[in-house]
């Protein structure tokens, strides 16, 4: 049972929210529990401090323990400066007010904070992933889980470039997972590629990440947000995959723009949320399907210097380029790990490569506007422009040119009317 409510023109209330949450939590005996809610980091939106509010506030008084564990992937660990930010606490808060809670970072680069929970076999991989791939996958998540008597999901859903909409079980695969179903799923949407992936809910990846969260054995509800500047315009509670359906049919609603014609060129300004092209590459993903052939997208954000904080030297190493420029050369680039090259695919988007001539050409022009230097662009296979010298004023109100400037990039996914279903 999905217990929810969500609204397409304006917010919910923080009544709305409490009521939606007290409702939920009588169908959960959690008395002298022990449990533990999943967030995001402050790469994703959402009102994660007032959630985290009203979660003390609820639960507190009832359970044994109430702490939180934010969901990395592999994003970079948060500080406690960033933390207190986040969840909009202050340090003598944290000591008093919520001095019993904890709150704990996913160390998804540490062996141990793993348990493996079951294997994902070759033949049902196959099944799942269509025929694209056929290998056994090993399913690791953060033991951490397991001392707890249940488990939170809470965390918005938008249209995403790996998973079709992000949130549900993806707070499991990959926010508290081990490398292999992360590089795993990531590939295996490269391989499908985000233009045909984004915004869509059957899809394999989905598939997957649901398979491995069956192998999960502590009870679980999900929180599953959708947001809308700065509101919540949807809230659902309950199981990850039926609380992800009621969610992702919203966010479809709220958070795809349908334009009738393609655009030669689109400013991409990308808010201070995403501190390198890692998560700043959403940019280029939720506006690839609606940029003209030979077009180019130009990811607006000076304060952006690295390529990513945890990935940073492969992808140095490797560049950004094409599906096929991999694909094509496997051999040479296997070795890598998985969700480098497709992170890579993603932000280079749709292309082709000739191995005989060694000519790879990209669908469009990747341009980056940022804090990092013409050389190390170039050497990445992407194009730069001096962000000095651009004037965001003298970019609008050009859409009858095929030129559109988009605020906050990253979150809304443009389609083309066309292909609208």
């Amino acid at each position: 049972m999905v217990i929810g409510e969500g609204y397409t023109e304006k917010s919910l209330t923080e009544s709305e929210m409490w009521e939606l949450m007290r409702k939920a939590f009588r169908e959960v005996e959690l008395q002298g529990k022990r449990v533990l809610v999943i967030i995001p980091d402050s790469t994703r939106s959402g009102p994660i401090d007032q959630f985290f509010r009203l979660f003390h506030q609820l639960l507190a008084k009832e359970t044994a323990a109430l702490d939180f564990l934010i969901a990395l992937g592999t994003h970079q660990e948060m500080t406690d400066q960033a933390i207190r930010n986040h969840l909009q606490v202050t340090s003598q808060e944290l000591e008093t007010q919520y001095r019993d809670v904890g709150i704990y970072n996913h160390h998804w680069d540490d062996p141990e904070t793993y348990t493996t929970v079951g294997e994902i076999s070759a033949d049902e991989i196959e099944e799942l992933s269509g025929g694209l791939l056929s290998e056994s996958v090993q399913v690791n998540v953060n033991k951490l889980i397991y001392e707890y008597d249940q488990v939170i999901i809470c965390g918005p859903v938008f249209p995403h470039e790996v998973v079709g909409f992000s949130g549900g079980n993806k707070y499991f695969f990959p926010g508290i997972s081990g490398p292999d179903v992360i590089n795993f799923t990531h590939w295996l949407g490269a391989l499908i590629t985000s233009v045909e992936i984004i915004g869509k809910k059957d899809t394999p990846v989905r598939r997957v990440i649901d398979r491995a969260a069956s192998m999960i054995n502590v009870p679980t509800i999900c929180f599953s947000l959708v947001v809308q500047d700065r509101g919540l315009a949807g809230l659902y509670i309950g199981p990850p995959e039926d609380s992800w359906h009621a969610a992702a049919d919203l966010s479809a609603q709220i958070h795809i723009k349908y334009v009738d014609e393609p655009f030669r060129q689109v400013l991409s300004i990308v808010p201070e949320m995403y501190d390198d092209i890692w998560t700043a590459a959403k940019g280029m993903y939720k506006m690839e399907p609606v940029i003209a052939d030979g077009g180019e997208v130009i990811i607006y954000a000076p304060h952006i210097t690295e390529f990513s904080f945890t990935h940073g030297d492969v992808l140095e190493e490797v560049g950004y380029h094409t599906r096929d420029y991999f694909v094509k050369q496997w051999e040479k680039f296997k070795g890598y790990p998985w969700g480098n090259l497709a992170h890579s695919t993603h932000l280079r988007g749709l292309g082709t490569y000739d191995p005989e001539d060694d000519m790879e050409t990209a669908r469009i022009k990747v341009t980056l506007a940022t804090g990092i230097s013409r050389e190390r662009c170039e050497h990445a296979n992407l194009g730069y422009l001096d962000p000095e010298a651009i004037d965001i004023s003298q970019w609008e109100g050009r859409e009858d040119e095929g030129i559109k400037v988009v605020y906050k990039a990253g979150e809304t996914l443009y389609r083309l009317t066309e292909d609208s279903v």
